[in-house]
């Protein structure tokens, strides 16, 4: 057992009786806040945050004190079942390990003789912590096609970071910034990637500055200095307006700017286009406010932003992340303490190596589906979901006749439901990993039941750039489940990859880890294990880019075919692009408000869980809500041109009148019919998927300014 510095913890044992505790990280959502997890009998009594733990210091949200209720929940899968009746009839047969994974490689192996390995694809949802081992099968296989988030969803972040300025740079909460920008994120509520809550609010406590860009008011937006309501889908012509300011004022840090820069000079020219009073009109924030949050930013030393995938789920997906940096770099506050720092992970295998990228031929990795199209994304391995879709329904440019999903549910979490769902239909084979039968589980033709984090060892925050790593140790074993990682090196065995794997998967813990000359036996008795950390690294080494130096004017993107410099793309459905739609829609519907219970689809069968979120929720401004006849608590019908769906009506201040915004991921676990509801409620049947509307250079969707109606569902008789 581990030793404890807190002495609570021995009482809490005493007084509950409790007949153990593990050390161990969460992974309900994105991961990584230190648990101690209590138990007694073998089961999971208890979990609380670790105060030793430097990620959370102690702290928990309601999903992490909740997992228990997911690891137990009665209607869990917990064995492998094969589908005997029609996609969607929900008639399952149990059937052995041994059988699903024999039946999974028969028709990978199939496939991959007939269609070639691009024809199989896999994919996974948000970062589990799988993505390094589905990479390494897809790669081994020779298909370079694996289905993720990361067109829109942190890949973006992290790819214009690294031709930027060598990697996606992290606020320093440790040493205080003392002015922060929230853009298009809540962390109070939503703790995804590197950050959780509870030091952004310290921060705050030690007296930081607060600027908050978002159109909604939002708890940290009550809380700002400067709080910065744009139009949704704005948000690169706000930053550059930001930039004019600091520019033509001559704020910025001369020093970094004249010896760390590339593309200086057609930068600044590029930001002129964009002066304040050009914004104001673009964004609808005033220019005396944007005046005012560029001076606290640029003349706060040291100051950091934080941002989050609102800002990554639009056309203009690229540049707004680009923006954002030049922002941070030419105040002087990257790699700095208490701005943006480059941490460095401890040495290890790294993800992109242990997921085999390199062993990817380049005869196949020319063949990504969308590859040629959005380069960067392809640069990256990332696919845009719209070309599998495609492949699937047309067959072109080549057919994809498989799927393999883990920890997804695209018939929910993609735009153009309904055309995801026409896919799964239609695809010939379809697999799923997952923890309850989903909508889009109930379309597979195998199901296996995967491991919740309280089931499993695993090096938590692998793939994280907060420069941790922490050791996840397997508690509690229910039913047959198995992590991601142990059934996918079980099965690449089966398909002819033995050489690449391990006979345990414990073994590849040890290859992650051997750099640093430990096994995982010696690394799950840690606590944690830390990067170094050092700031300013371009002093002595530049940065990690072509140009050595922070690209303002991107040479990647230039031999890509792109603009190398950001600008402001107006959103394809908008009031200024499309203004005879805006006239029949017309309000600017935001998607994906997170509930702080669940994470994307996940948890709504969770009894803690639900309870604080019983129904779809869709924000309305009062003002609006008289003018359509609609009544705080109404099930309220939104609209697009792509569909219509159903949402609880809850009246709020704090927005302009023209823009709503609806929760996302909404299906219905208590529904037992086949698909649980899944057209009822889910707003991405709103959103569109159009390929020449997407970011060009990563494919990103527009989920953040589709245009819509609402009205109220008594006034039509309910969804057709």
């Amino acid at each position: 057992m581990t030793e404890f510095r807190y002495s609570n913890v021995e009482k809490e044992m005493e007084v509950y009786g409790y007949d153990g505790v593990v050390k161990s990280h969460c992974r309900m959502c994105h991961g990584g806040c230190g648990v101690l997890v209590y138990t007694k009998k073998g089961k999971v009594a208890k979990i609380a945050g670790d105060p030793d733990c430097p990620i959370n210091h102690g702290t928990l949200c309601s999903k992490g004190l909740a997992s228990a209720q997911l690891a137990y929940h009665p209607d869990r899968l917990t064995y492998p079942v094969r589908r005997i009746g029609p996609k969607g009839s929900g008639k399952w047969e149990r059937i052995s390990w041994d059988q699903a994974l024999d039946a999974i490689a028969e028709r990978i192996l199939e496939y991959k003789e007939k269609y070639g390995p691009e024809s199989v694809v896999f994919g996974y949802g948000t970062g589990r912590e799988n993505e390094a081992v589905i990479y390494r099968i897809a790669n081994c296989l020779g298909s370079p096609n694996v289905l993720t988030a990361g067109h829109f969803c942190y890949g973006p972040r992290l790819s214009t970071g690294i031709i930027t300025c060598g990697t996606n740079p992290v606020v320093d909460y440790e040493n205080f910034p003392k002015c922060i920008i929230l853009w298009g994120n809540n962390v109070t509520i939503v703790n995804a990637d590197e950050y959780k809550g509870e030091p952004f609010s310290v921060a705050l406590d030690h007296g930081a500055k607060l600027i908050v860009v978002d159109p909604r008011l939002t708890r940290p937006a009550a809380r700002a200095d400067v709080w910065l309501q744009l139009r949704p889908g704005t948000d690169a012509a706000l930053a550059l307006g930001m930039l004019n300011v600091i520019i033509n004022e001559k704020l910025y840090d001369k020093e970094f700017v004249e010896n760390y820069t590339h593309g200086w000079e057609p930068f600044v020219k590029r930001v002129n286009e964009y002066p304040p009073e050009r914004v104001e009109e673009i964004t609808w924030v005033p220019k005396e406010k944007i005046k005012e949050a560029a001076r606290l930013f640029a003349t706060t030393k040291p100051a950091a932003i934080q941002w989050g995938v609102a800002i990554e789920q639009q056309n203009n997906c690229v540049d707004n992340d680009r923006s954002l940096m030049f922002l941070m770099g030419i105040t002087g506050n990257i790699d700095a303490p208490g701005g943006q720092a480059l941490y460095r992970t401890p040495d290890i295998v790294n993800v992109g190596h242990f997921g085999a990228h390199g062993m990817l031929p380049k005869d196949q990795f020319a063949k990504r589906l969308g590859g040629e199209r959005f380069r960067l994304a392809s640069r990256f391995a990332i696919l845009q979901p719209k070309c599998v879709w495609d492949a699937i329904i047309e067959e072109k440019p080549y057919p994809v006749k498989m799927l393999f999903l883990i920890s997804s549910n695209p018939v929910i979490t993609r735009p153009n439901a309904r055309e995801v769902y026409r896919a799964l239909e239609k695809v010939e084979f379809m697999a799923v990993a997952d923890f309850f039968m989903t909508p889009t589980a109930e379309l597979a033709d195998i199901v296996l039941p995967a491991a919740t984090w309280l089931e499993m060892d695993y090096i938590g925050d692998f793939w994280k750039r907060h420069g941790y790593i922490l050791p996840r140790r397997k508690v509690i074993q229910v039913g047959e489940c198995r992590s991601d990682h142990e059934m996918l090196n079980d099965l690449a065995h089966r398909i002819g990859q033995g050489q690449y794997w391990w006979d345990t998967f414990e073994q590849a813990l040890d290859y992650i880890l051997h750099p640093m000359g430990i096994k995982w036996k010696d690394f799950k008795k840690m606590n944690y294990i830390r990067g170094p950390v050092k700031y300013y690294k371009y002093k002595e080494g530049g940065f990690s880019t072509a140009t050595r130096k922070f690209e303002l004017s991107s040479t990647v993107l230039e031999k890509m075919g792109y603009d190398p410099l950001p600008q402001h793309r107006e959103p394809p459905e908008s009031p200024v692009n499309t203004p005879d739609v805006y006239k029949e829609y017309p309000y600017i519907l935001i998607t994906g408000v997170r509930p702080p219970g669940f994470f994307h689809t996940e948890n709504r069968q969770i009894p803690w869980l639900r309870e604080l979120h019983r129904d779809p929720i869709v924000e309305i401004h009062p003002d609006a809500a008289a003018k359509e006849g609609i009544q705080d608590g109404d099930w309220v019908i939104i609209e697009s041109r792509r569909g219509k769906v159903r949402q609880r009506a809850k009246l709020v201040l704090g927005r302009d009148p023209r823009i709503v915004s609806a929760q996302h991921a909404w299906w219905f676990p208590e529904n037992k019919d086949p698909g649980h509801g899944w057209d009822e409620s889910n707003v991405n049947i709103l959103t569109e998927d159009a390929l020449e509307g997407m970011d060009p250079a990563m494919g990103a969707s527009n989920l953040k300014t589709a245009l819509c109606r609402i009205y109220p569902e008594s006034r039509q008789g309910g969804l057709p």
